[in-house]
């Protein structure tokens, strides 16, 4: 038998030279053989199987994935008498658009089931069932209208699947595959250890096409960061929560979000867009003289905000007291546009621009 001593959630059992020591939170054995160690350890089953899952079925390579295990079922907040009756109901955890319910197998052994959280009272019988980590990638590549998914932490995950009884690493590979690097970014950041790439760093790494972003910073200061940060960073947009800055020094007013796993630096699509935008910000401000009513200019305004917000689609078509109503918005282009599709009649350059 196996002398190293144990000191695992509260369970505690070493040799003594004489005897076994064997302790668990409600008893306390001293002076044992091993015929009475075997007894005690028989009647500390929940301690020793989970003992025994921990250590020989998820062991110690691996700290992201045992980190996140752990989490599943608050191993670090609650007593292991509580967690296997919790358990045995299963224990819930809401993972960016991800449900994940931790269970109690026979042994010991845990097993987790995956599905969208607009499932969540869904049969499983309902849902399309999966067994293989990686369909993760296949479920998370497009929208629900068959659109491609760039950002995989956009809330834009399809649902009506399930993965039924994954094991722990079967669990955190798909979980990785529906969101990247976010379960070794989240226990970085636990640990105090996540490296943080801020604005100024990240865009002075940029070249070729991208290398433009770098314009953009000499004298600006921090107003078109906000711009980006607010745009592309806000909990409808990205399901992470943004941890970068401007620099080290000079924090963000554009709220991060509240995400449970960190953004560590820009992303490619923020880098794209402020590619795009810088562009845009280069050419010079002019006056445009407009002919709308009060409530056209309202109108206006909310059709802004219903397409930032991705309301659009939420707006009925009978609900013409909405701006952003598809009706009420094609009556506004039939009084406003002229045939070249100009709003009011007036053109974006004009004929002096043009000579």
């Amino acid at each position: 038998m196996d002398e190293r001593p144990i000191d695992f959630d509260g369970l505690r059992a070493e040799w003594d030279g004489e005897g076994y020591a064997f302790e668990t939170p409600e008893r306390t054995h001293e002076g044992l053989s091993q015929a009475g160690l075997h007894e005690a350890a028989a009647n500390a089953e929940p301690y020793v199987t989970n003992w025994h899952f921990w250590e020989a079925d998820v062991g110690h390579e691996g700290r992201h994935r045992r980190a996140f295990l752990r989490k599943l079922e608050a191993a670090d907040d609650r007593s292991v008498p509580e967690r296997y009756d919790s358990l045995a109901e299963g224990m819930v955890t809401e993972w960016g658009e991800l449900r994940i319910t931790a269970t109690l197998g026979d042994a010991g052994e845990r097993r987790y089931e995956v599905r969208h959280e607009d499932d969540a009272a869904a049969a499983a019988a309902a849902l399309e069932t999966h067994e293989e980590p990686l369909d993760a990638r296949d479920i998370g590549t497009y929208d629900e209208k068959g659109r491609y998914r760039p950002l995989k932490t956009a809330p834009t995950l399809v649902d009506g699947w399930v993965f039924p009884a994954l094991d722990g690493r079967e669990l955190v590979e798909a979980v990785d595959a529906f969101y990247p690097a976010t379960v070794a970014n989240w226990n970085l950041e636990r640990e105090g250890e996540l490296d943080v790439s801020h604005w100024e760093g990240t865009m002075e790494r940029q070249s070729g096409i991208y290398s433009v972003i770098q314009t953009w910073n000499r004298g600006k200061g921090t107003d078109h960061v906000e711009w980006v940060a607010e745009s592309c960073c806000d909990d409808s947009q990205c399901l992470k929560r943004r941890e970068w800055q401007y620099d080290e020094e000079t924090e963000l007013d554009a709220p991060g979000g509240d995400g449970a796993f960190p953004c560590r630096e820009p992303c490619s699509l923020v880098v794209a867009a402020a590619r795009k935008w810088t562009r845009l910000e280069g050419e010079e401000s002019r006056t445009y003289e407009f002919e709308l009513t009060p409530s056209e200019k309202e109108q206006v305004e909310e059709i802004i905000d219903a397409v930032a917000d991705g309301r659009v689609d939420d707006v009925r078509e009978a609900d013409i007291y909405e701006g952003a109503n598809r009706y009420r918005t094609r009556f506004l282009r039939a009084k406003r546009f002229d045939e070249e599709g100009n709003l009011s009649g007036t053109p974006t350059e004009s004929d002096e621009d043009e000579n």
